[in-house]
């Protein structure tokens, strides 16, 4: 027995890139896909991103921070306290005004955690730590006792993470495995030149009866400039910011000068106030 596994998250509502790793999945032969998080924003793709993900249909799927954040957003319960707060809520105010509700409830659903057995081995999948699915504590450079938390629950022989948008492989103190598939629609490197590979970073794993037979991290070309045409073409919120990232590779999501810069140029928070205030006026 041989099964061939994608392993992906981080999509971030980048069309693009997802459709390219989707169809670089079906060239591969993969067996089965399974999802770490982080499917919409802050980029344009709303239903293609749904329906890429439903051909996909992984059989594994846990929750990330942003997911969270869309489904908080949508619902109108984000605070504005901070200049960021006002940009996951007003990105999340132009998914909500464009999904079916149904999919809003859908992920809320989505657990925070996953334990499965591929032949001889268990894998523990979270977007991050197992009842954590944010924070910077498994940011890659961080000491080996950091990864061991990943391992406290159900004592996994290899555990799967994502949400540091970096592809990796280590291990814990005592030596088992984590692995993360990096971003789909945002992989980040601190260091200049390896943060110039911006295409759609995602993992192939095949597990066979002796335990895990190859790992592939593939890295898949995307159309950059489509994708900025469809985000100028969507009405997508923080435009600037996106074509920054599609240009750089790096994010200005907690940069909160420059996000409240924006949102004071467009009135984002007064936005989300008023999307707020007709959500409540349904009920």
């Amino acid at each position: 027995m041989t099964k061939r596994i994608a392993v992906f998250s981080d999509v971030h509502g980048n069309v693009h890139a997802f459709r390219a790793m989707y169809q670089d999945a079906i060239k591969q032969h993969v067996d089965e896909s399974w999802f770490i998080g982080d499917l919409l924003m802050p980029g344009p793709g709303i239903d293609e991103i749904w329906e890429i993900f439903q051909k996909l249909a992984p059989t594994i799927i846990v929750r990330g921070n942003w997911d969270d954040l869309t489904v908080r957003g949508a619902r109108g319960q984000m605070d504005l306290d901070r200049p960021s707060h006002v940009y996951f809520a007003r990105l999340a105010e132009y998914i909500g005004e464009r999904i079916d509700p149904a999919i809003i409830d859908e992920i809320a659903g989505w657990p925070l955690h996953r334990t499965v057995e591929v032949g001889p081995l268990v894998f523990g999948i979270s977007h991050n730590l197992p009842d954590l699915n944010m924070g910077q504590a498994l940011f890659p450079t961080k000491a080996s006792t950091n990864f061991d938390q990943l391992f406290d629950q159900e004592r996994p022989d290899v555990a799967i993470y994502a949400h540091v948008h970096h592809e990796l492989l280590r291990y814990a103190s005592d030596e088992r495995k984590v692995l993360n598939p990096g971003s789909v629609g945002e992989p980040f490197n601190g260091w200049a030149r390896l943060q110039t590979d911006t295409r759609a970073h995602y993992l192939i794993m095949e597990v066979d009866d002796q335990g895990i037979a190859g790992l592939n991290f593939r890295h898949v070309g995307y159309d950059r400039v489509a994708e900025g045409r469809l985000a100028d073409q969507s009405g997508v919120p923080y435009l600037e910011l996106y074509h920054r990232t599609l240009k750089s590779g790096r994010v200005d999501t907690h940069n909160q000068p420059l996000v409240d810069a924006q949102n004071q140029k467009y009135h984002y928070a007064a936005q989300y106030r008023d999307y707020v205030a007709k959500l409540n006026n349904k009920k």
